[in-house]
């Protein structure tokens, strides 16, 4: 699976091209590229992409390429957006995020800030 067929490509261009010289916010990404309205499981699938390794969750060094994992076009994210990102999503502090099936968390996770 890739991310276009989750997301409309016009929107992923739009969010990509916002941060391309900005410095990352990974809230307003998410909601640029149509997370925010998006159901728990199709969160989940997003998620997945990005895992690239498959171990069910995103660690630091996948986190540094996550905007290649919507476009090969994205930016690496800088040392401090990475870390800045992590501090956001990592809830229970093991330097990774991880993912389950409720919504709330799912969402959370994925959109730092939302409850």
């Amino acid at each position: 699976m890739v991310m276009t067929d989750l997301l409309k490509p016009e929107e992923i261009k739009k969010a990509l091209d916002a941060f391309s010289a900005e410095t990352f916010d990974p809230k307003k990404f998410f909601e640029m590229v149509g997370m925010k309205a998006m159901s728990a499981e199709n969160v989940k699938k997003v998620f997945q992409v990005l895992d690239v390794d498959g171990s069910g969750f995103i660690e630091e060094e996948e986190l540094k390429f996550v905007l290649k994992g919507f476009s090969k076009d994205g930016r690496d994210l800088t040392d401090a957006e990475t870390k800045a990102f992590i501090t956001a999503a990592d809830k229970d502090g093991d330097g990774k995020i991880g993912i389950d099936g409720e919504k709330r968390k799912t969402s959370h996770i994925l959109l730092p800030g939302k409850e």
